[in-house]
């Protein structure tokens, strides 16, 4: 559970040189597993992001996990992963600026032509990745940054089409609505029902109620 849980709040942060505009708005991604004969028991499901283009509200339902909300600050680098469980209503914060990153092994190459995705004209990539089968076009709006996404580092603008490894296999992600107006400024509040804690203090939480759920061990 601690490597799940990892692989959810620890994203790269990327910078990017050139100038992009400041996104205010929503972002409705769907998710889904590219293997055919796994879609069944992987039916799809949908990300939504919001921002003022300071904060980031990133929404997702996960399998382990069920619901999961990940508010970010830009600027202090820093992240709270909002869970609730049966045993408590959790937000674990994440430093970006002390803890390690992990990169994840990406190569492209811009292609000619544009198409139309979400209503916008996306730029093209031919991005290949040691596990994908073969190379896979990549989709991005280039006037906005990859901030807001953070799973792809060095990525020249927003994605709106692109594709993720994970143990379970490749999954798609496509923009299939955008919104441009500035979110309440309340979805990117903590609620005050949410107990904050670091990453280790949470996992220490969990294995004591795990213990305490088990009850003595005989001898």
């Amino acid at each position: 559970m601690r490597q799940i849980l990892f692989l959810l709040i620890f994203f790269p942060i990327v910078s990017l040189s050139q100038k992009q505009e400041g996104f205010n708005g929503k972002l409705v991604y769907t998710i889904s597993i590219c293997d055919s004969s796994l879609a069944k028991y992987l039916p799809p499901k949908q990300m939504v992001i919001y921002t003022n283009d300071t904060l980031i509200r990133i929404e997702n339902e996960t399998d382990q996990l069920g619901k999961q909300v990940i508010i970010k600050h830009m600027t202090l680098n820093k992240s709270y992963l909002l869970l609730d469980l049966p045993v408590g209503s959790f937000a674990v914060q994440t430093d970006h600026n002390v803890e390690k990153q992990d990169s994840f092994p990406y190569t492209f190459k811009k292609r000619w032509g544009k198409r139309e995705i979400g209503g916008l004209k996306a730029n093209r990539l031919k991005v290949t990745h040691s596990v994908f089968p073969e190379p896979l076009e990549f989709l991005y709006i280039k006037k906005y940054s990859n901030k807001y996404i953070n799973t792809l580092e060095n990525f020249p603008g927003l994605p709106v089409r692109y594709y993720i490894a994970t143990v379970d296999g490749i999954y798609r992600y496509e923009l299939t609505s955008i919104e441009f107006s500035k979110p309440e400024k309340d979805r990117f509040g903590i609620p005050s029902n949410y107990k904050r804690m670091t990453f280790d203090q949470f996992m220490d939480e969990l294995f004591k109620m795990q213990e305490q759920a088990e009850g003595p061990q005989e001898k």
